[in-house]
Parts: C-alpha cells; sequence; structure tokens
C-alpha cells in the first residue's frame, strides 16, 4: 500500500538528507558556461618581486634578489675605486711626511689604497716586485735588504735578512715610518729597493735616504712607472733621472726598459762615493688614473 503524498515526499527528503544532497548543499552551476563544461581556471595571483625567494636557495624565486646583489656590488666596486684614485693622487701630490701623517691618522684608508692597488697590479702582464724577487736570488743570499714602500712586503718573503718599510703598518716586521727619516743604521744594507714607490713630491729625500743607509758597493733597484719616465708624454728624461742620482755617488750597471708597463734601473753605490752640493733633480709627473 502506498504512503499518502505528503508522507512519500517527506520520506523523500528525508532521504535526501540522508544523502547528504539537500537543496542548500548543492553547488550552484555559472549560468554563463554551457551545461556540463568545467569553470575556467583562475587566473594565477601576482606574486610580489622576490616574495617567494627563500635565502640560499635556488630556482625562480632568488632571481629577483640576484638583480640588487649586482647592482650594490658595481656602487660598492665604483666607491672603492674612488677612494683609491683619491689616495693615490693624494700620495703623488704631497710629501713624505705629510703622507705619513695622513694615514697614522687614518689607517683604514692605507688598506683601501693597497687593496686598489693590488687590483691595479692584476692587469700587468708582469709585475716588477717579481722581477727584483728574481735578480735577489741570482745573488747572494746574506745581502741584508731595505724595501722601501714595501706593501704587502712581497720582498721579506722571499729574502732572508731585509728591513720592510712602509706609511703604515698592522705587521710587526714593517716599519712604519716617513721614507725620508728611517731608523736604519748607515751603511747598514746591501740592497735598497724603490718598487713603484717614489710617489712623494720630496721623492729625492727617499734617494739620499737610500744612499745614506747602503754600504759602499751597495745596489740600488729603483723600478718606476713608464710613463713617469717618458719625455714624449711629460714625463722626465731617464737619463737626466739617472744623472741626479749618479752625483749622489751611483754608477748605473744596467737598465731594464723591455716592459711596457715599467723601467727597472740597477744602480751600485760606488766605494768612494762623494755627493754633489747640488742636485738638479726632474721632476717625476703623478701617475694618476682617470675617472671614470
Amino acid at each position: 500500500m502506498d504512503p499518502p503524498p505528503r508522507e512519500a515526499a517527506a520520506a523523500g527528503g528525508r532521504k535526501l538528507r540522508r544523502r547528504g544532497g539537500g537543496r542548500t548543499r548543492r553547488k550552484p552551476q555559472a549560468s554563463s558556461s554551457p551545461q556540463g563544461s568545467a569553470p575556467p581556471p583562475a587566473p594565477p595571483a601576482k606574486r610580489k618581486r622576490g616574495s617567494d625567494a627563500t635565502p640560499g636557495g635556488g630556482g625562480r624565486g632568488c632571481k629577483p634578489t640576484k638583480k640588487p646583489t649586482c647592482l650594490l656590488d658595481k656602487m660598492r666596486a665604483r666607491l672603492s675605486g674612488g677612494h683609491f684614485r683619491m689616495l693615490n693622487e693624494k700620495l703623488y701630490t704631497c710629501s713624505g711626511k705629510d703622507a705619513f701623517d695622513y694615514f697614522t691618522n687614518e689607517p683604514d684608508l692605507f688598506d683601501v689604497y693597497h687593496g686598489g692597488y693590488q687590483e691595479q697590479m692584476s692587469l700587468w702582464p708582469e709585475q716588477p716586485v717579481n722581477v727584483i724577487i728574481n735578480w735577489l736570488n741570482s745573488n747572494s743570499a746574506a745581502w741584508t735588504v731595505a724595501d722601501f714602500g714595501c706593501g704587502n712586503a712581497t720582498v721579506s718573503k722571499n729574502v732572508k735578512n731585509k728591513f720592510s718599510i712602509d706609511l703604515v703598518s698592522d705587521d710587526p716586521s714593517v716599519i712604519a715610518c716617513d721614507m725620508a727619516h728611517t731608523p736604519l743604521e748607515s751603511s747598514s744594507v746591501d740592497v735598497a729597493i724603490f718598487c713603484l714607490s717614489l710617489m712623494g713630491t720630496n721623492y729625492p729625500r727617499y734617494i739620499e735616504e737610500a744612499n745614506r743607509v747602503l754600504k759602499p758597493s751597495g745596489w740600488l733597484l729603483i723600478a718606476e712607472v713608464r710613463s713617469r719616465l717618458d719625455p714624449n708624454t711629460g714625463g722626465a728624461d731617464p737619463d737626466k733621472f739617472c744623472e741626479a742620482i749618479s752625483k749622489l755617488g751611483f754608477s748605473l750597471v744596467s737598465k731594464d726598459a723591455k716592459n711596457k708597463m715599467f723601467i727597472l734601473f740597477y744602480l751600485q753605490k760606488k766605494e768612494k762615493n762623494k755627493v754633489a752640493k747640488t742636485i738638479d733633480w726632474p721632476q717625476l709627473k703623478p701617475c694618476l688614473y682617470k675617472r671614470r
């Protein structure tokens, strides 16, 4: 016997609710889409630049962080290069005493200068300090060497007896002083070296100090940037430069000019050297780097 119509409807509604299919839970269909077709995919959410990058992680999320890093690196390099040019110009255009006082008050700037110097040297096909070290190693190991303007003291790492001299030092083996007035004893050194270090406006005083500390028959080695000794580009005449040194009591033994970046002079102190009363020292052109 069939139930009455109202009871049957109520029973059907209870069945729907038991199956979880009540009208209130049915998913509405989009009226614009054809019946039976899937709804269009939602557009991807816009990502904020670098928001999904993880520190040290890979993948596409890291790419946005690389551009700022490269930009910062370039800015740091330009800033460092600007500091180097400023300090380099300072060293070439002031006296040794002024340079010593300046870097004594600001020793960190000396590290900035040498960082830029090493970067410039890395571009040279051959470095004069290596030529000098090879020459020293081919001669007497018993020689005492004084390296004026030693920088990172490369020479001292390759010879046994040495004095390393520069404006500033955090190395106890390096003497920090004005190179025109060193604490070395007179006639105590066999070899005096100036490797790209005749930078002060009073550079002749440095050479006179080397003459004082050198023994008779001692060696004076000077490596200089070629452009500073090229009259065609405003530099000094190398012959007049050597003539001035000879009046201190030195003889030019040889000159190595085959390198396109520097000239290396080998001079020897005479046994009985007589210093001239007046010496006409040529002015050495500052080696300044162009601003970029």
